[in-house]
């Protein structure tokens, strides 16, 4: 595998958002290459528009994203509040890259930011990562329930 490029964006990812900024900080067509990915990769962020996006990450306190050469291969972002409570969102591995530890630096990075490691409480939802989210610590809740307000 080549050489992985790991991109801490500030918060907001200004860069990606506006320039499409890439590995090196050069202009890569980084926000239509995210869009794709989650195209590819998921079921539950297929057909997120361009416009959505950047208003996500405008809203989000860290924004991760992984490369292999000029392609994006993984993301991750986090919202918080930096003290009581944070969530991890749309952790994603392009599926020709997955089992060979990706999620591990994405989720290593995510928990190690300044935004979120003093966080007491950080929630995540899966569908199918549970096993794999267990090795950072997060325990499946059954004394909670899910709600849910779609619109």
């Amino acid at each position: 595998m080549n050489e992985i490029s790991i991109i801490k964006h500030s918060k907001g990812a200004i860069g990606l958002r506006f320039f499409g900024l890439g590995p090196k900080l050069k202009p890569s067509n980084g926000l239509n290459k995210l869009q794709k990915l989650l195209d590819r990769n998921t079921f539950w962020a297929k057909s997120r528009t361009i416009n959505d996006l950047k208003k996500c990450l405008s809203n989000s306190d860290v924004v991760i994203s992984l490369w292999i050469g000029e392609e994006i291969v993984g993301f991750g972002r986090a919202l918080t509040d930096g003290v009581y409570r944070g969530v991890l969102w749309d952790v994603v591995i392009d599926q020709n890259y997955q089992g060979k530890g990706l999620g591990t630096i994405i989720i290593k990075n995510l928990l190690s930011s300044k935004e979120i490691k003093n966080t007491k409480k950080l929630y995540l939802m899966t569908t199918n990562k549970k096993l794999f989210y267990s090795q950072f610590s997060f325990k499946e809740v059954t004394s909670q329930n899910l709600l849910i307000r779609e619109i």
